[in-house]
């Protein structure tokens, strides 16, 4: 059947269809978690995202017989080509059904967009900054995703390297037994460091008071400290008053951990929060009419497992023991709330420093996935 594409209008209507057709795909698969269809479509939307301040990007759409078969964006960050001196284009929210036909159609679309706007390669899935989803699934198809992560077909590995990408890096991420108490050691050494530093945990209850407070310094500690790390795009003011709305108006407070020194200087920041998996699954990608009671409910009911969102520490600080400090505090609450298992979402695979932290805790790793690049 002839594959035709259609770049898609960077309106509500159309990028509504661009993301249902996802939904659509794994509507009967048992592991995909859907996004709330309102954020994908303003992530999406150039009024809307402030990266688009220094972003470019146009989606693409593919038909086979007139039907909807697939989908991809084509992004050039302009202000990471110009760090790293490199014309570089990603590709991400790509999707399709398991015909060579297809996607070598959308790949096509995406890579003529990227060298007509002067890139030399492209890499993905990626997308506008490390806030979007990036890694395409490949190990751990029977495991329920998360929030934060994509979630895909184990067909879409085959495509894209038919299709000439080779692996670019991996990350990896680990299901984690939360214990009946939290290790002795780590207490220990929490004390330590908080006594040899001069640090302290600071517990929030007002969602204003901490946007207030660490809300703007919050996001520029993740600048600092995930600076070096692969394709990182430092977050602008603009996104970062964006994101402080949209995280911090999220999360559950007690289950974030702030660490400052003695001067309430921001040190070191952990977030996480109960999982979303199951409560976007009964969404459906819908707020209205129940979705938001379902994800409500997990933010604020039992749950028994809990998403690791992310950990930053200032870089001066880093390698000290700092990290110890959040499972000091979280730990508690984990075992308080009846919590079994912690997911810990994208860990380069070479950062073996960050996945040493989980040797006191037993765990798998249970999930792989991969950035691919391609010469243009």
């Amino acid at each position: 059947m002839p594959v035709t594409i259609q770049p898609v209008a960077p309106t509500k209507s159309e990028l509504r269809k661009y993301v249902k057709f996802q939904i659509d795909l794994y509507e009967d698969n048992p592991y995909f978690v859907p996004p709330l269809i309102f954020d994908e479509v303003n992530t999406l939307l150039p009024d809307v995202n402030p990266a688009f301040d220094f972003c470019e990007a146009q989606s693409f759409m593919a038909y086979r017989a007139g039907r909807p078969a697939g989908r991809i964006t084509a992004i050039i960050n302009h202000q990471l080509n110009e760090k790293t001196g490199r014309r570089e284009a990603r590709f991400g929210f790509v999707d399709f059904v398991d015909d060579p036909k297809v996607s070598e159609a959308l790949f096509a679309a995406a890579e003529d967009w990227a060298r007509a706007h002067g890139a030399t390669e492209i890499i993905g899935p990626m997308g506008f900054s490390d806030m979007d989803h990036e890694g395409m699934l490949i190990e751990g198809f029977d495991e329920m995703g998360t929030m934060a992560t994509i979630y895909n077909y184990p067909y879409y590995q085959t495509h894209v390297e038919r299709l000439g990408y080779e692996k670019d890096t991996d990350w990896v991420e680990f299901r984690i037994k939360v214990p009946d108490k939290v290790p002795d050691k780590m207490t220990r050494i929490a004390k330590i460091v908080m006594q040899k530093y001069g640090l302290k945990i600071l517990k929030y209850t007002s969602t204003k008071k901490i946007k207030a407070e660490y809300g703007e310094a919050l996001f520029k500690l993740i600048n600092e400290a995930y600076a070096s790390l692969y394709g990182y795009s430092a977050l602008s003011d603009r996104q970062i008053n964006y994101y402080v709305d949209m995280y911090l108006s999220l999360v559950r407070l007690d289950y974030i951990s702030v660490v400052v020194d003695n001067d309430g200087k921001l040190i070191g920041i952990g977030i996480s929060i109960p999982s979303l998996s199951e409560a976007l699954r009964k969404a459906k990608g819908k707020l209205f009419p129940f979705g938001w009671w379902h994800l409500l409910r997990a933010i604020r009911g039992k749950n028994e497992v809990v998403d690791l969102l992310l950990i930053a520490v200032k870089p001066e600080y880093q390698n000290l023991g700092i990290n110890s400090l959040f499972f000091y505090d979280l730990l508690n609450l984990y075992i308080r709330d009846g919590v079994k298992w912690a997911e810990s979402n994208l860990e380069l695979e070479e950062n073996l420093h960050v996945q040493s932290q989980w040797e006191y805790f037993e765990r798998r790793q249970h999930r792989r996935r991969r950035a691919f690049r391609k010469k243009l």
